[in-house]
């Protein structure tokens, strides 16, 4: 009787044990730390869904456990940049970030690591490797094609030799080989869009021989930067007609339309076709010179996009550049002066024309070459007042570097809420410049501050 009660626990006790084994190796934890914070969160999206938005802690670090994750990629997001990561079930993953040399910072320990470092790795190399090909697209057809196959040979050595250390799944295969095949042919479509706007069609059938080898509605790569950047440029090249200058065309609304008949024809994947669809929306949207064609392109792409969600985020977009024309108010938004205190930015305007000009800490080169810019510009201008606005909150290192540069607190603030601001503002790119009269009304909502004709904007009304 003691043997069969013994039994009966120790055969308990195992099938606790493997059931307990068994919920840990579905749960993935994800943790890390970030140096030099550009702002206090981190964000965490699966496709364009936020997961999940941690404050740091003391020591700059944040963590959880997940209990129902789905396998694939992820975007880990701390403002302004971001990078992709493949989390699994049974994952336990640590990353380190310093926020001043973001991508070249970032380190990956614990379970899952081996296929992120390797992601991270690519992801360096094909960068440099961009600045070297810049000065390859004058060569001819043959000579590029057999420069990229070497490259392409050396980073599939590399995978090969990775992928005989660890254990790969079937996703994290295609995701780590998708991260070097695709860059490439990538950059075979640019070449063509750039170079071979003249090609006869044997020349077309033969340079595009590698196509027959890649995927057009994979749905496991819909988020994957390079994945998706391929499919974009391959509908590109697909969209423009023989003989027509990519260069000249590609910002026009016609070809934007043109761009989704295409997408439409081609691609598969419900969840590839409305993110590719959604991508070229936001890129004709943004494009501030086609407004008036705008509503004719919102009819196509309605036709073309199955997410109801991405149509309200387009229609909010489109609504949102309406609120930033000429004449009108500038939308009121929370900021952060040098003392700290939270103001509405409706304090800015005191009756005299103002520019606002953007920085990122992450970016201190564009912030000191925009202070050049403002030193000559009040020099010129002297009744026209330049307040530079941060994209994150300050903080103690930024009042260092303003103090030795000098610079004048009062004409200095900061984005209290980024998502927000910059939604309400459009604010897309580190360049931008809004010029607003004494009254706080738009003159000009989508300046460009580097552009050498953005003076005409100064030499109008106030």
């Amino acid at each position: 009787m003691k043997r069969t009660a013994l039994l009966v626990l120790i055969l308990s006790l195992l099938t606790y044990s493997c059931s307990q084994k068994q919920e840990n190796n579905q749960r993935i934890f994800l943790g890390g730390q970030i140096i030099n914070p550009s702002s206090r969160t981190v964000t965490l999206y699966e496709g364009n869904r936020v997961i999940d938005m941690f404050d740091l802690d003391k020591q700059l670090r944040f963590q959880k456990t997940y209990d129902s994750l789905s396998n694939g990629i992820f975007k880990l997001e701390h403002l302004p940049e971001y990078q992709s990561l493949l989390l699994e079930e049974g994952d336990s993953l640590w990353v380190r970030i310093n926020a001043a040399t973001f991508d070249e910072s970032i380190v990956y320990s614990g379970k899952g690591a081996s296929k992120n470092n390797f992601l991270m790795e690519l992801f360096l190399r094909q960068e440099k490797e961009t600045q070297f090909l810049s000065s390859k697209y004058a060569s001819d057809q043959k000579t590029f094609g057999h420069l990229l196959d070497s490259m392409l040979l050396e980073k599939k050595e590399l995978w090969i030799n990775m992928d005989s250390l660890n254990t790969l799944s079937p996703i994290a295969q295609k995701v780590t080989q998708a991260a070097y095949i695709y860059p490439y042919a990538t950059i075979r479509e640019r070449y063509a869009l750039l170079r071979g706007a003249q090609w006869t069609a044997e020349e077309d059938s033969i340079y595009f021989s590698y196509r027959q080898y890649l995927n057009y509605g994979d749905n496991d790569l819909a988020f994957f930067d390079p994945y998706v950047n391929y499919v974009l440029n391959y509908i590109n090249k697909s969209a423009l007609e023989p003989g027509s200058s990519y260069f000249q065309i590609k910002q026009t609304t016609d070809f934007n339309i043109k761009r989704l008949e295409v997408l439409d024809k081609n691609i598969t994947g419900s969840l590839l076709r409305n993110n590719l669809a959604r991508a070229i929306a936001f890129e004709e949207i943004l494009t501030f010179e086609n407004h008036a064609q705008h509503e004719r392109f919102l009819q196509f792409y309605a036709t073309v996009n199955s997410s109801p969600f991405y149509l309200r985020e387009v229609l909010d977009l489109h609504n949102d550049i309406s609120q930033m024309e000429p004449n009108k108010p500038l939308p009121k938004i929370k900021l952060q002066n040098t003392a700290r205190d939270t103001i509405s930015s409706s304090y800015l305007a005191n009756g005299q024309k103002t520019v606002l000009y953007f920085w990122s800490q992450t970016q201190m080169n564009h912030y000191r070459t925009s202070l050049a810019r403002v030193t000559a510009l009040q020099k010129k201008y002297p009744k026209i007042r330049f307040l530079g606005i941060c994209i994150q909150p300050f903080n103690t290192m930024v009042d260092e570097v303003q103090k030795i540069m000098e610079l004048d607190q009062e004409n200095q603030f900061a984005l209290v809420d980024f998502e927000n601001a910059s939604k309400d503002w459009v604010l897309t790119l580190l360049n931008k410049a809004i010029v607003i009269d004494g009254k706080g009304r738009i003159i000009e909502g989508f300046g460009n501050f580097s552009d050498v004709n953005f003076e005409s904007v100064l030499n109008g009304r106030n």
